[in-house]
C-alpha cells in the first residue's frame, strides 16, 4: 500500500484528535482544495451550454460532437487508477500542484482549438490532468483533518464538488452569450491561478518513495476503455454491428477487460488492491455510482441541445434553466449528511433512486408549447434524488471498508462515475440520432396530398417558389417534433436505467451488519 494511500485516511491508531499532516492555515488550504475541485467539475458542466456553438464552430455533427464531452470522461477514466503510483512516485504535493498547471494549459488550448480533431485532443489532455484533482484533493482534506472531523471534511468538499452542476450552466451561458464559447475554457486561467497559489503556499506531501508501477495493468485497462469509448462514439455513424468496426473494437475491449482480470486475480503486485473487490458494500456502491453517472450526465448533456435547437432559449437562458438541478443537489445533501447517523442508508438510497426516476418521468411528458416551469421543478426534484443518492453511496461504500483502502476506493469511485457518464453520454447521443430518423420516417408518412390544408402538397408544389417554402415549413415542423419525440425518448430510456439500479440497492448492508 502506498504512503499516500495510507495518509489519505486516519487509520484506526490515529489519535482522535489529531490530524495526519497539520497545517497552520487549514481554512486557506481547504479554499483552495475546494477551488480544486470546483474547476475540475465546472468543465464536466460549463461546457455543455455551449455544444451547439462549438458544433458550428468546429464543423461536428450532433452526434460527432458529444466526442467534446466524452474525450475529456474518458481520458480522466484511463488516467485515474495511476493517481497512488504517481503519488508515491513524485509526492503527492507535487502532482497535485503538476495537475493544476496542466489543467490550464490544456483549458487554453481547448479555447483555441480551430476544429474538432484539435478540441478532442486538448480535451484529452485535460482529462488526463483533472483526473487527480478529484482523489488528491479528497486525500488532502481528510489528511489535515483529524479522524473525529472527516465526516464534515468530505460534507464540505463535497460543496466544492456540487457547486460545479449549480455555476456551470450559468456561467457558461454568460460567457457564451456575451463573449464567445471559447471563454468556457479561458475562465479557468484565473479560478486556475489563484488555485495553485493557495496549494503551493500551503499544501503538504507525503513522502515519495519508489514502488513497482503495474504497467501491463495499465495498458490493459487503457487499452480496454478506450476501445469501448470508441465504439460507443462510432457506433451510430457506422450503423452499430453491422460494421466490422465495431465488432473489432468489441473485441478488443472485451479482451483488454478480460486479460485484466484474470491480471488482477493473478498476479503479485497489481494496479488497485484486489482486497477492495471483497467488500461486497464498495463493488455494489461502484455500480450504483457508475448507474448514477450514466443518468446524470446523459441527461446533462442531453439538456443544453434541447433548449437551444428545440424551445429556441438563448444559451444564458439555457444556463439559468440547468442551475436549479444543483440547488436541489446541495439541498439535498446538506438533509442526508443530517440523517447520516439517524436513518437507514438504505431506505435514503430507495428514496433517492425513486425521485430521480420520478423527475425522468416528468420529462417524458415536456411537450412543445410549454413554458420554463416544468424545466425548473423537473431539475430541483431530480438534483435532490441526486443529492441523496450521492452522500449516502459514500457513506455505505466506506463504512465497511478498510481505512488503509478508503483513498483507493475514492478513485474507483471516481472511476466508475467517470466510466458511467462516458457510456451514458455516448448512449445518449447516439439513441437521439437514431430516434429522430425513426420518428422522421414515422411522422412523414401520415403526410399526405389529402392531410395538407388548406391546400394538398400537390397543387402547393406547383405555386413556386411560394408552395416550396410551404413545403419546406411543413418538413421544418415535422423535423421539430420529431426532435422533440427523440429526447423525450431519451428520457425515457434514462428512466429505465433509473429503475433497474433499484434492485441492487438490496446487495448493499448495514455497516454493523457487515462488520
Amino acid at each position: 500500500m502506498s504512503a499516500w494511500m495510507c495518509g489519505a485516511m486516519a487509520t484506526a491508531s490515529q489519535a482522535p484528535g489529531v490530524a495526519a499532516l497539520p497545517v497552520r492555515h487549514k481554512a486557506l488550504l481547504t479554499l483552495g482544495l475546494m477551488l480544486a475541485m470546483m474547476m475540475q467539475i465546472l468543465d464536466t458542466t460549463i461546457a455543455n451550454v455551449a455544444i451547439p456553438h462549438m458544433q458550428a464552430s468546429l464543423g461536428a455533427t450532433i452526434d460527432t460532437v458529444s466526442w467534446v464531452l466524452t474525450s475529456y470522461i474518458v481520458a480522466s477514466a484511463v488516467a485515474i487508477p495511476i493517481t497512488g503510483w504517481l503519488a508515491d512516485r513524485i509526492g503527492s504535493r507535487l502532482l497535485l500542484l503538476a495537475s493544476v498547471t496542466g489543467f490550464i494549459i490544456a483549458s487554453m488550448l481547448c479555447g483555441a482549438a480551430v476544429n474538432l480533431e484539435q478540441m478532442v485532443l486538448f480535451r484529452v489532455l485535460q482529462g488526463i490532468a483533472a483526473a487527480f484533482i478529484g482523489p488528491l484533493t479528497q486525500a488532502a482534506m481528510l489528511d489535515i483533518n483529524p479522524p473525529a472531523k472527516q465526516n464534515m471534511a468530505m460534507t464540505v468538499w463535497s460543496m466544492g464538488a456540487v457547486a460545479g452542476p449549480i455555476f456551470g450552466p450559468i456561467i457558461g451561458g454568460w460567457l457564451t452569450e456575451s463573449y464567445n464559447w471559447r471563454w468556457v475554457f479561458y475562465v479557468n486561467l484565473p479560478i486556475g491561478l489563484i488555485t495553485f497559489a493557495l496549494l503551493f503556499a500551503f499544501l503538504p506531501t507525503h513522502p515519495a518513495r519508489r514502488r513497482r508501477f503495474d504497467g501491463f495493468g495499465f495498458a490493459m485497462v487503457a487499452i480496454g476503455l478506450a476501445s469501448l469509448q470508441l465504439m460507443l462514439d462510432r457506433g451510430e455513424q457506422l450503423d452499430w454491428f453491422d460494421s466490422a468496426e465495431i465488432w473489432i473494437m468489441l473485441g478488443i475491449a472485451v479482451a483488454a477487460l478480460w486479460v485484466f482480470t484474470v491480471h488482477m486475480i493473478t498476479a503479485r503486485d497489481t494496479i488497485v488492491s484486489r482486497s477492495i473487490f471483497a467488500n461486497a458494500n464498495f463493488v455494489a456502491a461502484f455500480l450504483l455510482i457508475a448507474l448514477i453517472g450514466l443518468v446524470v450526465f446523459a441527461v446533462m448533456a442531453l439538456m443544453p441541445t434541447m433548449m437551444q435547437g428545440v424551445f429556441g432559449y438563448p444559451v444564458i437562458d439555457a444556463g439559468l434553466l440547468l442551475a436549479p438541478r444543483g440547488v436541489g443537489v446541495l439541498i439535498a445533501m446538506i438533509i442526508a449528511s443530517r440523517l447520516i447517523t439517524l436513518v437507514d442508508q438504505r431506505a435514503i438510497l430507495i428514496i433517492g433512486f425513486a425521485i430521480m426516476a420520478w423527475s425522468l418521468h416528468m420529462m417524458t411528458g415536456w411537450s412543445l408549447d410549454m413554458d420554463s416551469r416544468p424545466i425548473i421543478v423537473a431539475s430541483v426534484i431530480q438534483g435532490f434524488g441526486i443529492g441523496l443518492t450521492f452522500v449516502s453511496l459514500n457513506v455505505m461504500a466506506f463504512a465497511t471498508l478498510d481505512p488503509k483502502l478508503r483513498a483507493e476506493g475514492a478513485s474507483l469511485l471516481n472511476l466508475g462515475r467517470s466510466i458511467g457518464a462516458s457510456v451514458g453520454i455516448s448512449l445518449g447521443a447516439s439513441n437521439l440520432a437514431r430516434s429522430i430518423q425513426t420518428s422522421h420516417a414515422d411522422l412523414s408518412a401520415n403526410i399526405t396530398p389529402w392531410t395538407m390544408p388548406p391546400m394538398p402538397a400537390e397543387t402547393l408544389g406547383q405555386y413556386e417558389p411560394v408552395g416550396v417554402a410551404a413545403l419546406a415549413m411543413v418538413d421544418a415542423e415535422i423535423n421539430r417534433q420529431a426532435t422533440m419525440i427523440a429526447y423525450l425518448n431519451d428520457f425515457h430510456l434514462m428512466m429505465l436505467a433509473t429503475l433497474a439500479a433499484i434492485p441492487l440497492l438490496f446487495l448493499l448492508r448495514k455497516p454493523k451488519e457487515a462488520a
